[in-house]
């Protein structure tokens, strides 16, 4: 965890600095406290996946900017266990496997939800989409209100700039893809 949790930090300090934001700034953008940003910052605090959609709405960048790894010819992701965000006491698990870059405008998690879990997520910027593509067990979704089940093996694309929300209804932990699209700057 502690190696995720200086990386984050690391990439936070790296857009204040480029943005020439002080802490105070960015607290006002992101609704963080100071002291949690500078927590962050020095690796002392591990952000939820909640504190780290505030902080990236908030300065407009993609959630996977915190985790991005350097470019290869090719990539093989698989599930870092020292690349982890969890929410919800542990009861979500979102592994980043592709981290946004500029070029694609895309970037792609592999979230585990244990039984009864629900997660809210914040509205993402103007014309984000979201990709859910779900592998093992049921989830219902909360789109803008309206109810959207889905069973093993299937999938679903919406509008992420709205609330949204994800709910494991079963008495068992249920995976899927997450593949966010962001729209050109």
């Amino acid at each position: 965890m502690e190696q995720i949790s200086l990386k984050i930090g690391d990439r936070l300090k790296e857009i204040r600095n480029i943005r020439q934001l002080t802490l105070d700034d960015t607290a006002e953008l992101t609704g963080v406290s100071k002291p949690m940003l500078g927590q962050i910052e020095r690796g002392q605090s591990s952000p939820t996946i909640n504190v780290l959609w505030k902080i990236s709405t908030g300065l407009k960048i993609p959630l996977s900017f915190f985790c991005r790894q350097e470019e290869a010819e090719y990539t093989i992701a698989g599930l870092d266990k020292e690349n982890i965000i969890t929410e919800g006491n542990g009861g979500i698990r979102a592994y980043p496997l592709f981290s946004f870059d500029p070029v694609r405008n895309v970037e792609v998690f592999y979230i585990e939800f244990d039984a009864g879990v629900r997660y809210e997520s914040l509205p993402h910027v103007a014309g984000v989409e979201e990709y859910v593509f779900l592998v093992q067990g049921t989830l219902t979704m909360v789109i803008g209100g309206k109810e959207v089940y889905l069973e093993e093996k299937q999938s679903l694309r919406f509008g992420a700039d709205i609330s949204h929300a994800y709910h494991n209804t079963s008495d068992r932990t249920c995976a899927a893809y997450n593949v966010i699209f962001y729209p050109n700057s």
